[in-house]
């Protein structure tokens, strides 16, 4: 017996005239959606949202949540102060860069560690939703946004 549920893509969201994938896989996922991410909505491109899963505190000092990313969503770049950050992928398809470095096509099952000081970012891919859970230690730096012609630019290079 299989222990992955698969979920139908009855429900497609158009992105720029092209249906969107992995909707309903994101908004069905084992954590949830989670809340529209206002908070934090300043340093991203497009709508994000955010399950908190287990917040730092006195006896815990990282945190983890789940992120889910619309299509063509993704953070600005950024970096972490005293700690890191590691990304596991769930559903969909999105993108990561580290500053300096080509941006990494991300699928479910990926991991990105992203250490203390690395200019980073990370999101969904133009046609697809995307969530990952993130767990980090210590402040984040928010910086520039990405630049649009190079995030655009990207899914015009994988499918070459």
């Amino acid at each position: 017996m299989s222990r992955y549920k698969i979920y139908s893509m009855n429900k497609l969201t158009k992105v720029a005239g092209v249906l969107a994938k992995n909707e309903a896989a994101v908004k069905h996922n084992i954590f949830g959606l989670g809340e529209l991410n206002t908070g934090s909505s300043p340093y991203f491109s497009g709508a994000s949202y955010l399950k908190g899963l287990v917040p730092s505190g006195d006896d815990v000092d990282v945190h983890v949540g789940s992120v889910s990313f619309e299509p063509g969503s993704h953070n600005n770049w950024h970096i972490h102060h005293d700690g890191y950050q590691i990304i596991l992928v769930t559903t969909g398809e999105g993108w990561a860069q580290i500053a300096g470095q080509p941006a990494q096509s991300l699928k479910p099952g990926d991991v990105v560690v992203f250490h203390d000081g690395e200019k980073h970012w990370h999101g969904a891919k133009k046609n697809s939703w995307f969530t990952h859970l993130v767990i980090g230690k210590g402040t984040t730096e928010w910086l520039e946004p990405v630049n649009q012609k190079d995030y655009d630019q990207l899914d015009q290079q994988e499918e070459k």
